[in-house]
């Protein structure tokens, strides 16, 4: 909501000299967010008068219309000044507004005279957005005829203003309105509230439109009025066009800019219908299967059973509290109106309004709430400016049909409760007076009885009450307490470890991302994900933030690869990025949770079939890298990553070992085909012989689907499978004095067989005295047959008490190649 503060100075007395900052302090201390004060008029000075055009020469022979105008900018006949001018909406004898030589406009421009198209032009007509008044260019400003020449057009326009710009939560959604700020205004400084819905309004008559309330749970209240004879010619006054504009709204014409500024006012959406276009009584319903509705902004829409309708006889004429319909709309030669004033159903108006994707300024104020008994007062206010400005005549009758209760039910609360949540001392006189200030009319003495007043919808609870009261008396003066942690607790096993793999992850050089946990069937049909794959199988979101996503996800990819490709988008070539989240997959057999009761707690079945009702959502951890893993310098040349001149994948694998090391894990590899990974390289990751996750390069037609680069790769692991059931104790390495001995062995196996588990063969084979194990060669050729590959490794033995003997490190070397060739067919190559 945008306040200007000088019509927030019309309802409530503030000092003189007090800033839009200084107001915005106290209303942040009041519970307000303001999030910034905007300053209109920065940079504008010098002089800007009210001119009046008394000759207009059209000049020719250039590539745009030109106008030499003769502009009378004083009182005095001969104080004219000749003007050159583009614009072509004034005419002889319009009023206008002139820049004098010597002004300085918004932006430093400064204004001279200068010779220009074969004449002296001798200051600016300006235009709105050239005073900062918005971004209108289209033509210069024409004022009213009643303007006087030569006066201020700074003062005139309003031009110098402080507006503040406040976040208004779904819970004030009074403060949606000048008449809302102002009472939280007058309460911060102690003042006055000079109330604008304060206004007499006459009584309801049967001679009035006929409406009917078909359905009284959407609307319970419809105010309705007719004003004919309203001159179509006639103007917004400058001062209202002013007020609309600071409070972000663009003028528009008379009928509508009156709706919109009593509604800025008073907080109460308005709608005005063009009354002979009218057939029959309205009715308030919701809409009926197949019905369709033209609204104003010219489309065509299917309505949904829920959505609540103003009908006549004719069918739909508006989505009540989000859009008006075309069948009715105020034309330019409408001069008989019918005002509408309702009170209609936060929910409903909201899930319209996202349901056709139609958000609005009524439906932002009827989704949050808005006072019902204004709803009469804005009728009344808008039924006055359109007499005064629009010289219409207003009919006796007015249509007043309600089905809400007198007042709304009072709520007990003991004057003790606000000191109690907050640790102060509040007295009862202080308790409610502060419930007083907000509305509340206070009965009792240490038990209050106190019925909120109809523009606080949220007020419900003791609580609501008690946290008005904390509020206003200054959050600042609440104690800050530290709670108090039971010793012995900390993060779970869980917590830690995720912790710990994150760390890892971002050492080894990747960066991590949270991306939404939403996907689509169409970003499964990218990574070619089978339909009979248990990804497929996906839970729908019932409110989804968007149709293309609206599904849970069963994999981190999507997410990852999304923010991969906007950051290649963006040029960065070289990425290598990891995200650890949840996926959900829905239990087969699952029903429908329970609809709990907030009388009681739930019982202990209630809560299992809670339990049963819920997704699994295992923990996921997933990478994806693409460009230069090392990148190039002075060090030496780059290098891929993937890198090309070993393994294909052997970074992505490299991260899952980086994961299983952190959860304390062994992690076997061996080679497997699965979506969306390149049949030929890609690893199945298994601990203790169970399938734990993925990694590789992916397939060149998901990385061509995707936009991604060649050789791309990807990992995913279930984190969940990987953490023990109890945080091991860290084991510290053995670090021996004496010298190692190192032995080199080469091997030749079938191409199937996975050098993961050669590797773990020799590791089992050589026994205690093995320090580590490496591979540092594959290879393939005509040197050792069809089918078959090399694999050289690099065995370093050590003893913690001793030197080891050449005899010793031989003999644990053959006894790993033995163990090797028992498991795996090896062959000692050169034997």
């Amino acid at each position: 909501m945008r306040v200007p503060l000088s019509w927030l100075r019309e309802y409530v007395e503030l000092p003189a000299d007090a800033t839009g900052r200084e107001v915005a302090e106290r209303l942040v201390r009041a519970g307000l967010e303001v999030e910034t004060v905007h300053e209109s008029g920065v940079g504008l000075t010098g002089p800007l008068v009210v001119g009046h055009v008394l000759e207009i020469e059209e000049l020719t022979g250039f590539k745009k219309p030109i106008r030499f105008c003769q502009v009378q900018v004083g009182p005095a006949p001969g104080d004219t000044r000749g003007i050159i001018c583009g614009a072509r909406n004034f005419a002889t004898g319009d009023k206008v507004v002139v820049a004098l030589p010597g002004a300085v406009l918004p932006g430093e421009f400064k204004i001279t005279a200068r010779s220009t198209y074969g004449h002296v032009s001798d200051g600016m007509i300006c235009s709105a957005r050239e005073l900062g008044l918005g971004d209108d260019h289209s033509g210069i400003i024409v004022l009213p005829d009643e303007c006087e020449v030569g006066a201020d057009a700074v003062e005139l326009l309003g031009v110098r203003d402080e507006v503040l710009d406040i976040a208004v939560t779904p819970d004030r959604g009074y403060c949606l309105s000048m008449r809302g700020v102002a009472r939280e205004a007058a309460i911060a400084y102690g003042s006055a509230l000079r109330d604008p819905a304060l206004l007499d309004t006459p009584a309801s008559s049967r001679t009035g439109h006929p409406v009917r309330l078909v359905d009284p749970t959407g609307c319970d209240l419809f105010v309705a009025r007719v004003v004919r004879g309203i001159d179509p010619l006639s103007p917004s006054p400058l001062w209202m066009q002013r007020r609309i504009q600071l409070a972000g709204m663009r003028p528009i014409s008379l009928i509508v800019d009156i709706t919109n500024y009593v509604m800025l006012e008073l907080g109460q959406p308005l709608h005005a219908y063009a009354a002979d276009k009218l057939t029959g009584p309205i009715t308030v319903r919701r809409a009926l299967p197949g019905e369709l509705l033209e609204t104003l902004d010219g489309s065509h829409r299917r309505l949904d059973p829920e959505d609540l309708l103003i009908t006549d006889s004719s069918g739909p004429i508006g989505m009540a509290g989000v859009m008006g319909g075309a069948a009715t709309e105020i034309q330019p030669t409408t001069t008989d109106v019918l005002i509408e004033g309702a009170h209609f159903d936060p929910v409903s108006i909201a899930r319209s309004a996202r349901r056709h994707k139609l958000p609005s300024e009524a439906s932002r104020r009827f989704e949050r709430g808005v006072d019902p008994s204004a709803a009469a007062a804005a009728v009344q206010r808008t039924v006055d400016l359109l007499v005064l400005l629009g010289q219409g005549e207003p009919d006796s009758a007015v249509t007043v049909e309600s089905t809400r209760p007198a007042t709304a039910e009072p709520i007990m609360i003991d004057a003790a409760l606000p000191g109690r949540v907050a640790g102060l001392d509040y007295s009862r006189e202080t308790v409610v007076g502060r419930l007083q200030e907000i509305g509340c009319f206070v009965e009792g003495v240490d038990s209050l009885r106190v019925t909120p007043p109809s523009w606080r919808p949220d007020l419900t609870d003791p609580n609501d009450l008690a946290e008005e009261v904390i509020r206003l008396e200054g959050y600042e003066r609440v104690p800050s307490t530290m709670p108090r942690v039971p010793a012995g607790r900390g993060l779970t096993v869980k917590q830690r470890i995720r912790r710990r793999v994150g760390r890892d992850l971002a050492a080894t050089g990747y960066v991590e991302v949270l991306s939404y946990p939403f996907v689509g069937q169409k970003d499964l049909d990218q990574l070619q994900v089978p339909e009979d794959d248990p990804r497929r199988r996906t839970l729908r979101v019932l409110n989804p933030l968007s149709d293309e996503q609206p599904e849970m996800r069963t994999t981190l990819l999507p997410g990852l690869l999304a923010t991969l490709r906007r950051n290649l988008g963006r040029g960065f070539n070289d990425v290598a990025l990891f995200e650890s989240g949840l996926v959900f997959f829905p239990r087969p057999g699952a029903t429908p949770p329970p609809r709990l009761s907030t009388a009681h707690r739930p019982t202990d079945e209630q809560l299992a079939a809670l339990e049963a009702a819920l997704p699994a959502q295992p923990a996921h951890v997933a990478v994806v890298l693409t460009g230069l893993r090392e990148r190039a310098g002075w060090w030496g040349p780059g290098r891929p990553a993937p890198d090309a001149s070993s393994s294909l994948w052997a970074d992505a694998v490299k991260a899952a070992r980086t994961v299983a090391r952190s959860c304390g894990a062994e992690l076997g590899v061996t080679q497997a085909q699965y979506e969306p990974w390149h049949p030929g390289r890609c690893a199945r990751l298994l601990v203790d012989g169970r399938i734990v996750g993925h990694a590789g390069e992916l397939h060149p037609k998901v990385l061509t689907e995707l936009g991604l680069p060649p050789r791309t790769s990807a990992m995913e692991l279930d984190l969940d499978a990987l953490v023990p059931a109890r945080d091991l104790p860290v084991q510290g390495p053995l670090v021996s004095t004496f010298p190692v001995a190192t032995q080199d062995v080469a091997l030749i196996v079938d191409e199937q067989v996975p050098s993961q588990a050669v590797q773990a063969a020799l590791t089992r084979g050589a026994g205690v005295l093995l320090e580590s194990i490496r591979l540092f060669d594959v290879y393939q050729g005509e040197r050792i047959g069809t089918g078959k590959k090399s694999l050289a490794f690099s065995l370093r033995f050590r003893a913690a008490d001793r030197t080891l003997t050449v005899d010793e490190a031989t003999q644990a070397r053959d006894a790993a190649v033995t163990l090797a060739a028992e498991q795996t067919g090896a062959v000692l190559r050169g034997a």
